[in-house]
């Protein structure tokens, strides 16, 4: 399997993410300049985490436009796999692969730190490694993460079960302590209804490498291969 992680100008978890794919697990991996269109080699795309042209206008909004991502809608549309993590979520709700939008965080602070998820839905490819309502810990590290949308778009992805993380350590919404930033029913990454595009807040690549003492990322990974 052939992970091509794109490169943005602003990307900063691109490296990251090689570091996994082809430093841990192996796999062929191409980094991918954002204006590339010629993506027929890969098989799975990483959209990043950073800062992608520096998140003028807001998060995600010139990254769009991008020739690479116009590719990479047609990469998804074959039913070939996209995640987008982070600023690379904020990308896809822009580019209108996942629906909603990630919005200032409740408290409009910039939040680092690490936090127990909720896998809701292990039935995708991307989290057949982990188990039914099992609780892991990831890192998040963002100031726009807060998930919103509209009444409808919520309960159709409730409803189709396209929630497949949520913040903190139950599989139903909690507007509790555990909801860092604010976002609706806790959400931490969706899937669109194919289950091939998926995109989430936390960084499983940052949880991968034993050396840093955690691994709970690293059975996304594995899940998907």
């Amino acid at each position: 399997m052939k992970f091509g992680v794109v490169v943005f100008p602003g990307s900063n978890c691109d490296r990251d993410v090689v570091w996994v794919t082809q430093g841990l697990l192996n796999q062929p991996t191409r980094m991918i300049w954002h204006q590339e269109t010629d993506i027929s080699d890969i098989d799975v795309m990483v959209i990043p985490g950073g800062f992608s042209y520096g998140d003028y206008l807001r998060c995600g909004a010139i990254a769009r436009f991008s020739p690479v991502m116009q590719a990479t809608l047609e990469h998804a549309k074959q039913g070939k796999y996209v995640i987008g993590i982070c600023n690379g979520f904020q990308v896809l709700t822009e580019l209108g692969l996942l629906p909603g939008a990630l919005v200032r965080n409740r408290d409009l602070h910039f939040i680092c730190d690490r936090v127990p998820l909720t896998v809701v839905n292990p039935q995708t490819p991307w989290t057949t490694g982990y188990l039914a309502n099992e609780v892991i810990n990831l890192p998040i590290a963002h100031g726009e993460g807060c998930y919103y949308c509209d009444d409808n778009i919520l309960a159709e992805l409730e409803t189709n079960n396209q929630v497949v993380f949520r913040y903190g350590s139950v599989p139903t919404p909690n507007v509790g302590a555990e909801n860092i930033n604010g976002s609706l029913n806790n959400i931490a990454g969706i899937c669109n209804r194919q289950g091939n595009v998926l995109g989430m807040m936390p960084h499983p690549e940052r949880a991968s490498d034993p050396s840093l003492g955690q691994t709970d990322g690293m059975k996304l990974f594995k899940g998907l291969l």
